[in-house]
């Protein structure tokens, strides 16, 4: 495959300079031009026109979110990887930009040195950059481009059969609904969430790969789109029908029972991440196992990585229906990739049916 071209759109030299350094460093990666301001990205982009943009959200005379605007109007447009500041607005407007289209973004170190900022940097980009990779290869083998002298055919892997019950446990109509997410979660929860109906008495809890306080704008954002409440989950908080929760960046959520034993609610944890996530969706969908047998439906979508995978066994030995979200439709086929591999998925189907489908297991 021909190296990806990328283009570097920062308005401090420092960030240009350590972001072109780690592009540069990465196999299959040529950087083709920098540039300070968004008005003069836009002019490169037509010259140069690069595959990826990194691109800074808070600029002068064009911001980020203006370049991504304009980018829309734009056929074959590059894909975008946002830098983000650690604040509550820097926050709001990388949510917006994810909403919009960007493929991920990478936190701006606010503090340490060149070399340290550097280090973390590179740490937050280079899985971005491999998973970009993967998903050139997946859209030019699903159009069919792929020569087989240049991409010989990979052997058929088959995953081994999951451990299912002795005796099956009988299943009835869902009374919870867990999501796993990540790359591309916001522009697909934005898709989805708004298509599900005010009427719904399922509580709908969510994890999505994020850093401390782009969760809670991204709850709000997403509340402002549909009719149902959702909010940034906080310890104690309890499982309500048609309410949507979202596991705080760097904590852990769970579900406990309450008092009475009957009422189920959220136990946030400082519990060490799995699968390198903190939240994680197995740590979540473990939880929705235990306490909602044969009661359930996971649903796992785009995202890197197969975080979410051991929680969808456990929610399938336990009676629960799986829903993956489709290779195609995905912005990164990883999180839902092994769970299909493996046979636990119930239904697959597009970003547009999901919420559909979702619609099917539960009690309305």
């Amino acid at each position: 495959m021909k190296p990806i071209k990328a283009l570097v759109v920062d308005d401090t030299i420092i960030y240009r300079k350590i972001v072109g350094d780690v592009l540069k460093e990465i196999p299959g990666v040529e950087v083709v031009g920098t540039a300070n301001n968004g008005k003069i990205a836009l002019s490169k982009i037509k010259t140069l026109k690069p595959d990826l943009i990194s691109l800074d959200i808070e600029m002068p005379e064009m911001n980020g979110i203006e370049v991504l605007k304009a980018l829309q109007e734009e056929p074959d447009s590059p894909t975008v990887v946002m830098l983000s500041t650690l604040t509550h607005k820097g926050s709001e407007m990388t949510i917006k930009a994810l909403e919009l289209g960007a493929f991920d973004f990478v936190p701006k170190p606010d503090e340490g040195k060149m070399a340290d900022n550097l280090l973390k940097v590179k740490d937050a980009i280079v899985p971005i950059i491999e998973a970009l990779k993967r998903q050139r290869e997946t859209r030019l083998r699903i159009r069919g481009k792929i020569a087989s002298k240049s991409s010989p055919a990979r052997p058929v892997v088959r995953k081994p059969p999951i451990k299912v019950p002795d005796t099956p446990i009988r299943k009835s109509k869902s009374e919870i609904i867990g999501i796993g997410i990540s790359t591309g979660g916001p522009n697909a929860l934005t898709k989805m969430i708004p298509m599900l109906p005010s009427s719904i008495k399922a509580p709908i809890l969510i994890v999505q790969h994020m850093p401390p306080m782009f969760t809670a704008s991204l709850a709000n954002s997403l509340n402002s789109k549909t009719q149902l409440e959702v909010k940034e989950a906080e310890d104690g908080d309890v499982i309500l029908p048609g309410k949507i929760l979202i596991a705080p960046g760097g904590k852990q959520m769970k579900i406990i029972a309450g008092a009475d034993g009957i009422t189920r609610k959220i136990k946030i944890t400082d519990d060490p991440p799995e699968n390198s996530c903190k939240p994680s969706v197995d740590y979540l969908f473990r939880s929705i196992a235990q306490h909602y047998v044969g009661r359930s439906t996971g649903v796992i979508m785009t995202g890197m990585g197969s975080d979410g995978t051991k929680g969808l066994m456990d929610m399938k030995n336990t009676g629960g229906t799986i829903i993956a979200q489709n290779e195609e439709t995905c912005t990164v086929f990883g999180m839902p990739k092994e769970p299909i591999e493996t046979g636990i998925v119930d239904i697959v189907a597009p970003l547009e049916q999901i919420a559909e489908k979702i619609i099917k297991t539960i009690i309305l």
